[in-house]
């Protein structure tokens, strides 16, 4: 029996291969046309954001206005012609450069001045006052004892506080700081020499007492002291006619000294102070107690508490008739007390506030001794806790 010969796989898978073949090639070409269009997509889409980016730095250019121009302008030149951009930008360094040195010169010149201004200002001290804070009100200044007040800060000549200042009023014993420096101002003036007292001396106008009796003898020095530091007329009086040319002359020489010092409303009659013409103000006396601060003798012998005087047939114990010098109740270079009954109970005091800054205070016509301690007392404290 004859059989059909069946056909082979292999034969057939043979006969597959070509269409395979061709299958694959058909694929390649398919992939290798969705790859370019995905590369042309992605191309066109940077090709997109480069023109949005440059759009935008155009924008931006345009937006800075003539500058941004200016330079894209200078880029362009520099790029068509280096050698002449080279020329312009060595030419605007230098003058970039010198404005710059301007700017900063400028610069330096207002930093100095706006430097200097607060130090100008700084440097210019604030102009002294009486605080109420420190006592120093309408009531407490109601309570001040004294008819004519004056209070000079000296280091400013700043004027602190003043009550009928130019009012002219008998001065008593505080004429005797001018007797002892017209008496000192002599050239040849042997302090060691003694000194008797006369009935020249005597008082024939108040008819006032002395422990210094007639025939006591003092060295000059004991004279001045007692003079000064307890008032004491006869020393006083002794003082005035031991000049040249007597008492007469050393009265003129006491008004002259008055006037040089500025003094147009004082006058002197005699040495002691017990005429009632004896006549100031506040205010002048404050030049007086300055001039009377520039004696070595006035300052020490009118604050010592207490001194014994050898008259010659004895001794004699004399204190300091300011209370405030005598208790320590006040610092002071110089000070002097008077009183008669024209003038009531006056104080000049040249205060040393903190124990260095001067402060002249006078004060004229308390009816009351204790009423111008108390005002010296008060004017203190009004100065230590308003002054540095």
């Amino acid at each position: 029996m004859l059989s059909t010969p069946q056909p082979r796989m292999t034969d057939d898978f043979t006969l597959f291969l070509p269409a395979l073949a061709k299958a694959g090639a058909i694929a390649r070409l398919v992939l290798c046309s969705v790859f370019l269009m995905f590369l042309t997509m992605v191309s066109a889409k940077a090709a997109d954001a480069q023109a949005t980016v440059a759009s935008s730095g155009k924008h931006r250019a345009a937006a800075t206005g003539t500058k941004g121009r200016k330079r894209s302008v200078r880029k362009k030149a520099a790029v068509a012609s280096t050698p002449r951009a080279t020329s312009h930008a060595r030419r605007r360094g230098r003058a970039a450069t010198a404005v710059a040195a301007t700017g900063a010169a400028a610069a330096t010149a207002a930093t100095a001045a706006v430097a200097a201004a607060p130090a100008e200002k700084a440097a210019a001290p604030a102009k002294p006052e009486l605080l109420s804070r420190c006592g120093f009100t309408e009531a407490s200044r109601r309570h001040v004892f004294s008819r004519s007040v004056y209070v000079l800060d000296e280091e400013t000549g700043t004027p602190l506080f003043e009550r009928n200042a130019e009012t002219v009023a008998p001065i008593a014993s505080v004429t005797k700081l001018m007797t002892a420096m017209v008496w000192l101002d002599q050239k040849q003036l042997p302090m060691g020499n003694r000194l008797e007292v006369t009935e020249d001396d005597l008082d024939n106008l108040k008819f006032t007492t002395s422990r210094l009796n007639v025939g006591s003898s003092l060295s000059r020095a004991d004279m001045l002291h007692i003079a000064l530091m307890s008032s004491e007329n006869r020393a006083a009086a002794a003082m005035s006619r031991d000049y040249p040319g007597g008492r007469p002359a050393f009265i003129a020489a006491m008004n002259a000294r008055a006037q040089a010092l500025g003094m147009p409303h004082t006058r002197f009659e005699n040495a002691t102070g017990l005429s009632p013409e004896n006549v100031s103000t506040a205010r002048e006396l404050a030049e007086m107690v300055k001039a009377a601060n520039r004696y070595q003798l006035i300052r020490s012998d009118s604050l010592d508490k207490q001194k014994i005087i050898n008259i010659g047939r004895g001794q004699l114990q004399y204190i300091n008739s300011n209370r405030l010098i005598r208790y320590g109740q006040v610092n002071a270079s110089v000070q002097k007390t008077g009183f008669i009954n024209e003038s009531g109970h006056n104080m000049v005091l040249r205060l040393l506030v903190h124990d260095r800054r001067p402060v002249i205070v006078t004060m004229l016509g308390s009816d009351t001794a204790d009423g111008s301690r108390l005002d010296g007392v008060r004017i203190a404290k009004w100065l230590n806790c308003s002054l540095n």
